[in-house]
């Protein structure tokens, strides 16, 4: 029997029951089984020995995800507002190198083609639309955007004074040739990583260095409290809007106020 195109157009986009289920398992199994076939592929040794299946199995891939790009172009309401969109520049970017390698003839190029064919690995980003925790993280990141952006334009500012004020600490003899290269510093400082490859020597500098670091691991925990007090919100949001509707059965709680019975046992609720 025929499938309709919006049945069709269900199954492709929703998660809701067992063939948009299944549906997206197959295609989480295909994500693995290319990002595998990558990893592989970039290993000398197995490359050198089963080159020729890896070869095989990667255009098999790349079919597949052509042929789900081209359904989800002909399912969706509007083409280009799926082609535009993030999800779908991600599928297309997924497929796009394999076909490149049919174009660029010249053996000098070659390199350019091998690394285009890494972002086979962008596949990896297509889990999101199947992972329904996902939504919920991206609602919080969205409601602490304008909290991040004013966070990331604060550090910004301290970097550039903190930088500033190493060249004119420091000065070029010490490393510390340009205002840039004190931002580089500051940088590398306030995130602790540390690279070692410019540091302060004089003892102002390093009074101001130490400040700087430990100032770095108040910044660190910033953005984590940020997002999780939005998760928390996000989270309490959701279950006020579930409603205090409880089973008399066995109290289980909270329900949706449009639910006739109780998902836990069955009872019908009033």
């Amino acid at each position: 029997m025929a499938i309709s195109k919006k049945r069709l157009a269900h199954i492709v986009f929703e998660s809701d029951d067992w063939a948009s289920k299944t549906f997206d398992i197959v295609v989480l199994a295909m994500i693995f089984g290319s990002i595998f076939v990558a990893i592989l592929d970039s290993v000398a040794s197995i490359r050198a020995q089963y080159g020729e299946l890896l070869f095989i199995l990667e255009w098999v891939f790349t079919i597949l995800f052509t042929l789900e790009y081209a359904l989800r172009i002909w399912l969706s309401r509007k083409s280009s507002g799926y082609i535009f969109s993030f999800f779908g520049m991600v599928d297309l970017l997924a497929i796009l190198p394999t076909y490149l390698s049919f174009f660029v003839l010249n053996s000098q190029l070659f390199t350019v083609v091998r690394a285009l064919r890494l972002l086979r690995v962008i596949r990896i980003l297509k889990l999101g639309r199947y992972v329904s925790e996902a939504e919920y993280l991206t609602k919080s990141l969205r409601s602490s955007s304008h909290k991040i952006l004013i966070f990331i334009g604060f550090v910004v500012t301290i970097v550039l004074i903190m930088g500033t004020c190493m060249f004119i600490i420091e000065g070029p003899e010490h490393g510390f040739t340009s205002i840039p290269i004190g931002m580089y510093w500051a940088i590398v400082t306030l995130t602790t990583v540390g690279f070692g490859d410019i540091y302060p020597v004089t003892p102002l500098g390093q009074l101001l260095s130490s400040l700087i670091m430990l100032l770095g691991y108040a910044i660190i925990a910033v953005p984590t409290g940020i997002v999780s007090s939005e998760m928390a919100s996000q989270k309490r949001k959701d279950e006020k809007a579930m409603g205090d509707k409880s089973c008399p059965k066995c109290r289980f709680s909270p329900l949706p106020l449009t639910d006739n019975y109780c998902k836990n046992c069955g009872e019908k609720l009033f």
